[in-house]
Order: structure tokens, then sequence, then C-alpha cells
């Protein structure tokens, strides 16, 4: 593989353009800034499309360039800037930045039909691939019936979240598919995996299922893959928090997110922030 990224790509390059039309997944929902009437309280236009969503987009040129060993072993990171929102054909850039016989990595951007910027990021594939840590490098916890309210009492720094067991089947998978609009076959048919997107998925899910929220924003996340998750596998969503802080009015959550298939195999390490109380745009 070492000889494949020098000879396939050059500092520069560009790949195509992914164009998508955005769906807003999360409209019904509890997080309502997902919800057109209450996103607008907060000074948007309408109900946001899940930063999650937005993340999944991003993967696409890079997983149709580089295939399974970067769905397994590659890296990413998105931070989104503005709202994408449904109905809106979103266009995913990217470009090659560095290239050498050990990496390629690519500079990643998201635009409305307007031009206007939504989100940025990186991917990159490096060799070798980067060791997984161990499988307890976040700890596991019981999840507890009660949901006391996101405050910082309930997301102090250090304070493990309820662990999400779930099985990954393919059928259900092949709706949340549908509804990004992805047709690689990485992820369809006899053989396919989760889409990273899936997986990314789970880091919310660990948050909503520990704290009651109010509205919220996924605003940025770095993700490392370490495995593939096949049909059949069982899944451990792990997360601890790592920070808590206030900027400009809105209060931010910081988690440590790691996801494990049948209990000892690490598939993907995800740095995850959001904003879990959000300034009300009349405050």
């Amino acid at each position: 593989m070492t000889s494949t990224f020098t000879a396939r790509f050059a500092p520069g390059q560009e790949l195509p353009t992914y164009i998508v039309r955005a769906f807003n997944d999360a409209a019904q929902s509890e997080n309502k800034i997902h919800d057109d009437a209450v996103a607008k309280q907060y000074g948007f236009r309408g109900g946001l499309v899940p930063g999650v969503t937005v993340h999944a987009y991003m993967t696409h040129p890079v997983a149709e360039l580089l295939g399974l060993p970067w769905i397994e072993h590659g890296q990413m990171s998105a931070r989104f800037l503005k709202p994408v929102y449904e109905g809106e054909e979103a266009t995913v850039s990217a470009k090659v930045t560095v290239v050498s016989d050990a990496a390629v990595e690519f500079e990643l951007a998201v635009n409305d039909p307007s031009g206007g910027l939504c989100a940025v990021g990186s991917a990159s594939l490096r060799l070798p691939v980067p060791a997984a840590p161990a499988a307890d490098g976040v700890p596991s916890a019981a999840r507890t019936g009660e949901r006391p309210p996101a405050d910082e009492r309930s997301l102090a720094v250090g304070t493990v979240l309820g662990t999400l067991r779930e099985a990954f089947r393919q059928d259900d998978h092949a709706v949340y598919l549908d509804q990004i609009g992805e047709k690689l076959e990485h992820y369809r048919g006899p053989g396919a995996v989760a889409h990273p997107g899936w997986l990314m998925r789970r880091a919310n899910t660990v948050l909503v299922e520990q704290v009651r929220l109010g509205p919220w924003i996924h605003v940025s996340s770095e993700v490392t893959h370490f495995g593939l998750l096949p049909d059949g596998d069982r899944l451990e969503t792990r997360a601890v928090v790592t920070d808590l802080f206030e900027r400009k009015g809105h209060r931010f959550v910081d988690l440590d997110v790691l996801l494990i298939a049948n209990a000892d195999r690490p598939v993907m390490r995800v740095a995850h922030r959001a904003i879990y109380e959000v300034r009300r745009a009349d405050a």
C-alpha cells in the first residue's frame, strides 16, 4: 500500500465533489434544535440537520476513494460552523494536502447552495496504522433508569456515562443509509460493514441516554478508526466526560468515546464536543 499513495495522489489534487440533498433525520427526536419552531427561537432559519449526519456526508468522498482500508484504519476530524438545512444541496469537497509513501491527508469542506461554508475538517490514512487502545481504555458503567438534568454536577469532569449495548444489524442499517443518501457498496450487501457516521451517532446517543437535555448542538469531533463492524457483531459504546466549560453564553461538554465490538475489539474512538446548553437568540 505504501507506494500507492505517491503514485495516486499529489498535493493540491482535488477529489470529485459529492453533492447530497440534506435530510433532517432527527426532526422528531427529543432534541428540539432539530425542530423548525424551536430552532428559530435560537436564531436559526429552521431545524438543524444533525452534525453527525453532516459528518457522514463528509466521509463519502474519502471512503469512495480509499475504500475499506480507510473505513477500518483512517482518521477524520470535523467542525460544524453553520447549519445545514433539510432539502438543501450540501456540497462536500476534498483536496489532498499531504502525501508521502506513509500517509495521505485531505482537507474537507461542506458548502450550502449559496456557497456558505457549513463545515470543515480533515481525513487521513497513515502507515503503519495506529495501534488500537486497550478495550478498557474508557471504563464501562451501568445505565441508570433516571436521567438527571444536564448540568455541572451530572456532567462533571471524570463522569463515566452509562454504557450502551446493542447488536449491529444490516437490515436496520439499510434504513440509515437511505436517510443519508449513501450508496457505496462498502455498506450494503453481503460482507458490508457499519458506516462511520452510524458509529458516530453512538457518541450522541450515549450522552442523551445519560442526562436530560434541552435543545443542544454537536459542534465537532475527532475520530480514529480501529476496525470494521460487520453484521451481527455486538457493540458497546463507552464514554467519559473530559471537559466542561462556558464560552459566549453556550455551555460545552467534551467526551472521550470508545466503541468496542464483541467486548474486546475497539473499532472507533471519538473526541466529541457538544453545546449541551445553547444560548437563546434573545439572551
